[in-house]
Formats: structure tokens, C-alpha cells, sequence
């Protein structure tokens, strides 16, 4: 008697739309199906957090009338499951030909070849795409405490995040939209730094706190109307305690995901001017009272209340500054921010090198303004967790206007700054029309 043939399905979705179940029930008329379902670690990583998680989405499919079983696929490739299971086929649509998933087709007919298993691939369902469907979804489902909870979720999933700057609505939407492909993958940013020197800049103002935080809750108004994305405000020295205590739960309640407070005093003075400028530590035991007013103040465990190290910049060393971070965990902060600028990163790696001694599993921030040179994998590597670009749009888009409006005072007119500027048109399909 003829043995049942089986059938390999992969699937990510967490949102089950025509095409798939299409795609199951072309399987199916094939042999038993058996569901590949992708971790929320490969789904994070491939393109974005998943809605449902792994344990959630693997009963949906179980309770699929076609499907015979389920099983984890912890990687994009196919090849270790093939390998173990033996399909006699690999059942896809035909949308992986070109683009990136292409590599990994070409995968799975190589380990197919192996044992003699089939690649079968069907029209792809057409008017469905389940891209769209999710960004129809996100706005609906980003409730406060959905988007307070992303970057927890994310550190847990994904070996590093990666933030960019975002000040207002516009680059907000920069920050949640751009992406590339990049091989086997979607490259985009995974959460926004509201930064207060680009709010002060933005505002026309200098950078020492000046910009109270009725005016910062309004810029992250702003940008949560229109992106999903979890946000980490830079919140400066955050105040005085008795003050730090309300504000924590004003963002909380608004759906921050973190702040992050350094560990300085007086007059602010921007890092990045070192010891050109006075910068005065505050007294760690002091600062260290502040975190813990702020973790006692909250009412999530989501909200998280990182610690920014000062101690390089101050020119006070790495000694003080692995002192100060065991100060300032024994408090309860969720992580520690270690800032640097100096251009080799070197002392950004000693730093890490001990810190990770006492603390391996405490997210680390880093943000490569001075030392650029080195990549994301490479900070990873060392030990950073969050890697922030924390003022690019900013810089990139302060020389951009300023040449604009020279050229049209240079020329008497606007032509010349034509082939630098968006049209009017582009303008105002900029801003997606929901009504």
C-alpha cells in the first residue's frame, strides 16, 4: 500500500487571509500538510514584531481542518526542517521568484534535490496582500499600552534595536515607513528617540532644558498620531525627583515605551561638547534615589527608566562609570545608556568589557555620533543593545534648507532649487488621506 505523501508549508502569518488558506488547501490535495511556523525571533528580525505570538498562531493553524501538524521553523531557511522531515513536497506561492525571498527558494530546491522532494508553487492569490492588511491593522491596535509594551518585546526578540531621531510628524513618518531589502531580509528602524536637543533645535532654542516637558508631550503627541512605533524620549537630568515621580507616569500613561535620564547637574550642557564645557556630575547615591522614585512611581512593567552614564563625558573615567552603573541597577533601572566622544570607541568597548562581567543581560544604549565608524554588528558585538542615531534628520535637514533659501536669494528666483525639492504634488500625497 502506497505510504501518504506529505506536504511543507511555511507560514509567518499571524493574520490568516484567502491566500493562505488558498495555498493550504492546494497543499492538501497533494498529501498531509504539515505547518512551518516561523518563531516571533525570525519574524522580528525579518521584518517586523508579529501581533500574535508563536504559541497563539500555532493553535490557529493547528485548528485548520487541513493541516496534520505543526512545527517550529526557528530560521528562515528551510533546510534543517526539510532535512528532518523528508516532504515529498514544498508547497508556495509563486511571489518568492524574484526579490528577497528568491535566495531562499533556491535553497529549498537544493535540499529538495538532495532527497528527491518537489517544489510545487501556486498562483499567488491575487487582491490580498497581508502587508496591507497589517498596516491597515497596527494604527487600530496601537493602543498606549500595546505600543509601551513593543520595546520590551523587542530586546527580547531581537539582538539589537535600531532607533532614529524623530521631532515632529514628518520625520516621525520617515522613521515608521522608510525600509530597504537588504538579502534575506527588511531593513528598517525599529523605534523613534525623541531627543531634546532636535526638540529644542526644532524650536529655535538651545539646549539646556529650556523646553519644558508640556512642550516635549506635545511633539510626542505629534508623531504617536501617526506612527506605531515605540518611542524613547530623552528625558535630560529628569528634574527634580519630586517632579521625575509625575512625569514618569504622564508617559506611561501616554504610551512611551522608556526615558532616559543622565546623570549630571546644574545648567545643561550638551555631551557632545565634553570637557570644553563645565559638565557636573550629580552625586550617584542622589541620582540613584531619582530612579528609584521613578520605578516606584509607575504602574506598568512595561515602562522602562534607563540610566545615562555621564562619567566619559565628564572626563571622571571608566572607573567611575562601571561604580556608578552597579549604583544606579541596585536603584532598579531597567538599563544603562553609556555615552562617549571620542572617536575610536575604544573606551566605549573597555566600558562594555567590564560591564558586561557583572551584568550580561542588561540592555545597553549606545549612540555612535562620535565613533560612526562602526557598524551595528559591530556595537552589538561589544555589548550594545539599542543603537540610536540620535540627530541625523536634523543635520541632514538643516543643510538642505539653508542652501535652498541662499539659492533663491542668489538667483532671484526658485527654479534653480527645482531638481532639490519635492513637487508640490509629492507634497500633498505625502500624508496618507484616510477619509
Amino acid at each position: 500500500m502506497k505510504q501518504t505523501k506529505t506536504v511543507y508549508i511555511a507560514v509567518s502569518a499571524d493574520i490568516i487571509h484567502n491566500g493562505h488558506l488558498n495555498i493550504i488547501e492546494q497543499g492538501a490535495s497533494l498529501g498531509e500538510v504539515i505547518i512551518g511556523i516561523l518563531t516571533d525571533e525570525v519574524i522580528a528580525t525579518y521584518k517586523r514584531l508579529p501581533i500574535l505570538d508563536f504559541e497563539t498562531r500555532k493553535k490557529i493553524f493547528e485548528n485548520l481542518k487541513q493541516v496534520r501538524k505543526v512545527v517550529k521553523q526557528d530560521s528562515l531557511s528551510y533546510a534543517k526542517n526539510l532535512r528532518e522531515l523528508k516532504p515529498d513536497y514544498v508547497v508556495h506561492g509563486d511571489d518568492w521568484k524574484t526579490g528577497i525571498q528568491s535566495s531562499v527558494r533556491a535553497e529549498v530546491i537544493e535540499v529538495l534535490d538532495e532527497y528527491g522532494g518537489e517544489l510545487v508553487e501556486f498562483p499567488y492569490t491575487k487582491g490580498v496582500s497581508a502587508t496591507e492588511i497589517d498596516e491597515r491593522l497596527r494604527p487600530i491596535l496601537n493602543t498606549p499600552d500595546i505600543r509601551r509594551a513593543k520595546l520590551k518585546k523587542m530586546l527580547k526578540l531581537k539582538p539589537y534595536i535600531r532607533v532614529i531621531e524623530a521631532s515632529n510628524g514628518l520625520s516621525g513618518l520617515i522613521a515608521e515607513n522608510v525600509k530597504i531589502e537588504d538579502k534575506n531580509c527588511i531593513k528598517e528602524f525599529d523605534a523613534m528617540w525623541v531627543s531634546s536637543l532636535c526638540d529644542s533645535s526644532f524650536k529655535g532654542k538651545p539646549d539646556i532644558e529650556l523646553v519644558d516637558l508640556t512642550s516635549r508631550i506635545n511633539t510626542i503627541n505629534e508623531i504617536m498620531e501617526v506612527t506605531t512605533k515605540p518611542i524613547i524620549l530623552d528625558g535630560d537630568t529628569g528634574g527634580r525627583i519630586e517632579h521625575f515621580v509625575y512625569n514618569v507616569r504622564t508617559l506611561e500613561r501616554l504610551g512611551v515605551s522608556a526615558v532616559i535620564i543622565e546623570d549630571k547637574t546644574g545648567l545643561k550642557q550638551n555631551s557632545l561638547f565634553g570637557t570644553d564645557a563645565k559638565q557636573v556630575l550629580d552625586d550617584p547615591e542622589e541620582f540613584a534615589r531619582k530612579i528609584n522614585a521613578g520605578k516606584h512611581a509607575q504602574l506598568t512593567r512595561d515602562f522602562m527608566i534607563i540610566a545615562r552614564l555621564e562619567s566619559l563625558i565628564a572626563g571622571a573615567g571608566i572607573d567611575d562609570a562601571i561604580k556608578r552603573a552597579k549604583i544606579y541597577l541596585n536603584a532598579g533601572a531597567d538599563g544603562i545608556m553609556i555615552h562617549s566622544r571620542e572617536k575610536d570607541g575604544k573606551e566605549i568597548a573597555e566600558f562594555l568589557n567590564q560591564f558586561r562581567d557583572f551584568a550580561p543581560d542588561v540592555p545597553v544604549v549606545l549612540v555612535p555620533t562620535s565613533y560612526n565608524h562602526l557598524t551595528e554588528s559591530q556595537l552589538n558585538q561589544m555589548g550594545g543593545n539599542i543603537i540610536i542615531y540620535a540627530n541625523h534628520l536634523l543635520r541632514s535637514a538643516y543643510p538642505a534648507m539653508l542652501h535652498t533659501a541662499e539659492k533663491i536669494l542668489e538667483c532671484g528666483r526658485s527654479k534653480e532649487v527645482d531638481d532639490q525639492c519635492m513637487s508640490i504634488k509629492e507634497v500633498l500625497s505625502l500624508i496618507p488621506n484616510e477619509n
